[in-house]
């Protein structure tokens, strides 16, 4: 028996795809989309923290990712032979290989470039007359043997350092050899000798054979150690005057290891072991974290030692490069668990649409089914068993899609993911059709708002959904958005729940409106206004399933679209704060002016709409602060402490082409005339000098404002020793980075010569700075582009970007598949009542404005809903989300203030403007399909339509 039904349910499956191929085709290819998407989300989360680690690593200074194990000099009570073997090459490349071995996985050596051997803690002095000398202090230098010298550098002029005979500790002559940059700072030839003087003041000769130069300066094996490659002027923190000298390193030969132990510059064995991130991923991190953590003192640690020796240590800044790696990859998390969660919700709703489209169209056949006896089991088998055959291969080819296109990522993640969206279709679809026929039912039944209300368990049950979600919604916004240990899920749901509280609230208030409006159009001549409007209030197209699915996918596309535009809008403030306009020439130091020649040449510039001429004077001191408050009236926000306010930069410029630049970029609007020399403060001729009464009206930084107070004060500036009496506050200024400054007119002062000139406009940046550089000095030439573009991503912002740039574009697709299939649900019966109406004399235009007046209230609906979440999950996120991690982090200097998320108007209007657009076009191109048509294909006699 069982054998029967097993071959019976073959052709059965075959027949009914052959029957409705379209249908079968449109759900494998939304499930092949939908899998892709729901797989290839993970993976690409992998793949970019994975590159994001390993750019962090890569990109690190080599200091800080460098491992390195050293341990102090042998012990003095060991022989003399047994401590020199200790120091040579062998005895140290066995030890090294032993550290390769032993790191703990998932840590890994770049092994082409380990270095091992001896050198130096302490430097010592360099008596040599020849030696640089810039303020009466002999250099200290630094030795070191270390291995690979000869695959690390070429010989640039000499010979290479070498070992004639076996080096001890009783050896006195040794050779080595230095990098150019420390020969041409330190003034060392081929052939020269260094003095080295031992524990017993015994001089070792060093005799420099040749010169160097690295082949990879930025190399770890050059970059470890900065003064192997290049020597640096320091300061003598031993003096009680503030002098500096030199410091450098010599390059001992490989075997020389031995005679640096009888130097008292406290000599160490060390190994240095650069990591290579190749094998790393993202996942990985607390692994790595963990490992460094145990090497540096726990249990690895007790191994490197049985290895290198009792008193070896442990030192890396890897970890925290990979601690730092993980804050970013924590505060980005929580954003894109939002879109994540957001598509992950309407991709299911449509899943869920979808099949109640497909049990919407087969449940005459399945009612006839059941009313000839065949059981629920037997159906919703052969129901899965016909889904199964579609969807699986889809999930599967989804997957392995997904596999191709993000190359790097875990497979087992999105496999799950696949296999989710491959199990919901085929469980939800025979589901939701056997529940529909538990009992027979009678054919030709309504099935609209008027006869079909809900019933009590439907409407307790949705109280209940409201209730949940209103409540965690307050429970959100009352504690904020900020978790302990990872993505709060809470904070990821809240599109799902806003979505779910307007749409359980809109399915039920929105027939209100449209029965009210049906009265007094139903007194107007005609029945297309009064049929659309009654049909509307009934349909099921807008149902709390499409109507969510719609919410959900415009909330996450707006959301997605703010995220993106708050990242550009930080970026260029960003910019701007820097630069202060789109272009910026200043001078070589903070006191060099600017020639007139030079700004009026550059003004001339073709892009160049404006100049700004600017004189900046930093760290001018300020009088003590008044008792009170600060004075002056405020045209911005901003806060600070007088207490703080000691120092300030005095900014002088010339008013009105500054409100012009202000007015350029964007920034706050400027009261030139308030700033207008009159009076006291009119301006002073060429080289004439200001008596210290002289009173200047200044707008000034909040905390300098409250410093000065409302009465004019004295102040000292190399500009001129003048008054200022503070007219009103200014948020900031575009010429200057820090947050306490004093704005003057700059033709009021004695010195008046420029120090920096702001552009705006778009010049050509190879002619600006060929203008600069023809007036024969050197300036700093700054473009806001450039700075703009030093925040292109780094991978994990890049990967973060582009997946709210996938939830965008997703999004509006699913908003888009939503309003198809709730059209295309209520189709058949849309094209039988046209049928039915031309036959009482509708033409084919009256059909058209049918249709469209049908669809468009709930079209505006879904829109305005789409609106309103959008709007309200912005508004419920923006305190508790800051988009700094993925505008500006890891960009040296940039703004690091919080960068709160805004709500974007063209993310907000452009998908449900989107959605009203395809509603009225699916509902002209029904009404033209449709009278194509002849009537009586569409009322056919015993069609239940």
């Amino acid at each position: 028996m069982r054998h029967n039904d097993r071959a019976a349910s073959a052709p059965w499956i075959r027949t009914r795809l052959r029957t409705a191929p379209g249908a079968a085709t449109a759900l494998a290819l939304l499930v092949l989309v939908t899998a892709f998407l729901a797989a290839a989300f993970p993976r690409a989360v992998d793949a970019y923290e994975t590159k994001g680690l390993r750019h962090d690593i890569l990109t690190a200074d080599a200091g800080r990712s460098t491992l390195e194990v050293a341990r102090p000099q042998p012990g003095l009570e060991l022989p003399q032979a047994q401590r020199d073997d200790e120091a040579r090459s062998p005895e140290l490349a066995r030890i090294g290989a032993g550290l390769l071995k032993a790191l703990p996985a998932p840590l890994r050596a770049d092994t082409s470039s380990v270095a091992y051997g001896v050198r130096t803690s302490k430097p010592a002095v360099a008596n040599e007359p020849w030696l640089p000398r810039p303020e009466a202090v002999p250099p200290q230098l630094s030795y070191v043997a270390q291995s690979g010298l000869k695959e690390n550098a070429t010989l640039a002029s000499g010979a290479w350092p070498t070992t004639p005979q076996e080096v001890t500790s009783d050896s006195r002559e040794v050779q080595g050899a230095v990098t150019e940059e420390t020969a041409a700072e330190l003034k060392v030839k081929a052939g020269a000798t260094i003095t080295l003087l031992t524990a017993a003041q015994e001089p070792i000769t060093v005799t420099i054979t040749g010169i160097v130069a690295p082949r990879d300066p930025r190399d770890s094996y050059w970059s470890a150690d900065p003064l192997l490659r290049t020597p640096s002027l320091v300061l003598d923190t031993a003096s009680p005057f503030p002098v500096h000298y030199w410091t450098g390193t010599v390059l001992l030969a490989e075997g020389s290891g031995p005679a640096l132990l009888s130097t008292a510059a406290e000599p160490v064995l060390f190994w240095r072991i650069p990591p290579d991130p190749a094998g790393l991923t993202g996942p990985d991190d607390a692994r790595l974290t963990s490992v460094i953590a145990s090497l540096e003192s726990g249990p690895g640690l007790l191994k490197v030692r049985e290895i290198a020796g009792d008193t070896a240590v442990f030192a890396t800044g890897l970890g925290h490069i990979v601690e730092a790696n993980a804050r970013m990859r924590d505060a980005i998390s929580p954003v894109i668990a939002v879109a994540a969660l957001g598509i992950g919700s309407v991709a299911a709703v449509v899943l869920l649409m979808t099949g109640a489209l497909i049990a919407g169209r087969r449940k005459a056949e399945l009612a006839l089914m059941r009313s000839r006896g065949g059981s629920l089991r037997g159906i919703g088998g052969r129901l899965l068993a016909e889904t199964a055959v579609t969807v699986l291969p889809s999930s599967a080819l989804g997957l392995l899609l997904a596999t191709l296109a993000v190359g790097e990522g875990r497979f087992w993640p999105g496999a799950l993911a696949a296999a989710g969206v491959g199990l919901l279709v085929c469980v939800a679809l025979p589901l939701r059709t056997t529940l529909q026929h538990i009992r027979p039912t009678l054919h030709g039944a309504r099935e609209d708002m008027v006869s079909a209300r809900p019933s009590r368990r439907r409407t307790v049950a949705e109280l209940t959904l409201l209730v949940l979600a209103v409540g965690a919604v307050t429970a959100l916004r009352r504690r904020g958005t900020s978790a302990e240990g990872g993505t709060d899920l809470l904070v990821s749901a809240a599109p799902v729940l806003v979505a779910l509280i307007a749409a359980l609230v809109l399915v039920r208030l929105y027939p209100l409106p449209l029965r009210l409006a049906t009265r007094p159009v139903a007194r107007l001549r005609g029945a297309i206004g009064f049929l659309s409007l009654a049909r509307a209030g009934r349909s099921s197209a807008g149902g709390a399933l499409p109507l969510l699915a719609l919410l959900l996918a415009l909330a996450t596309a707006a959301f997605g679209g703010s995220v993106i535009a708050g990242i550009g809008d930080a970026r260029d403030d960003a910019a701007l704060a820097s630069v202060g306009a789109d272009a910026r020439i200043s001078g070589a130091s903070e006191r060099a002016t600017l020639p007139d020649e030079l700004v009026r040449t550059v003004r001339d510039l073709d892009g160049v709409t404006g100049a700004a001429p600017v004189r900046v004077e930093y760290s001018v001191n300020m009088p003590e602060a008044v008792a009170g408050d600060g004075a002056g009236t405020s045209t911005g926000s901003g806060s600070g402490s007088a207490d703080d306010a000691k120092a300030a930069a005095l900014v002088g410029i010339d008013p009105a082409s500054y409100a012009e630049l202000a007015r350029a970029t964007g920034l706050p609007a400027f009261p030139a005339a308030r700033l207008k020399a009159t009076g006291s403060s009119a301006p002073l001729s060429e080289g004439a000098k200001a008596g210290p009464d002289r009173v200047l009206p200044a707008f000034a930084s909040p905390a300098v404002a409250a410093r000065l107070g409302k009465e004019p004060r004295a102040i000292e500036t190399l500009s001129g020793d003048f008054k200022v009496q503070v007219v009103g506050t200014v948020p900031r200024v575009a010429s200057v980075s820090p947050t306490d400054f004093l704005v003057v007119n700059s033709a009021a002062l004695e010195q008046k010569a420029p120090t920096t000139l702001l552009l705006t406009g778009a010049p050509e940046p190879g002619k600006l700075r060929a203008a600069v550089e023809g007036s024969g000095k050197e300036y700093a030439v700054q473009l806001r582009s450039e700075e703009r573009a030093r925040y292109v991503n780094t991978p994990m912002q890049a990967g973060a970007e582009r997946i709210y740039l996938a939830a965008v574009a997703a999004g509006a697709g699913y908003a888009l598949l939503a309003v198809l299939l709730s059209l295309l649900q209520t189709a058949p019966e849309r094209k039988t009542l046209l049928a039915r109406l031309r036959t009482m004399g509708l033409t084919t235009g009256q059909g058209r404005k049918l249709l469209a007046f049908e669809a468009t209230p709930q079209a505006l609906l879904a829109a305005g809903g789409g609106l309103f979440t959008g709007w309200a999950t912005i508004v419920l996120l923006s305190p508790g989300i800051d988009l700094v991690p993925l505008a500006l982090a890891g960009v040296a200097g940039s703004d690091t203030s919080p960068v709160l998320l805004r709500t974007d108007l063209w993310s907000l209007a452009l998908p449900a403007a989107g959605v009203v657009a395809l509603a009225a076009a699916v509902a002209g191109v029904q009404a033209w399909w449709a009278s194509r048509r002849g009537s009586i294909t569409e009322l056919r006699a015993g069609d239940s339509r």
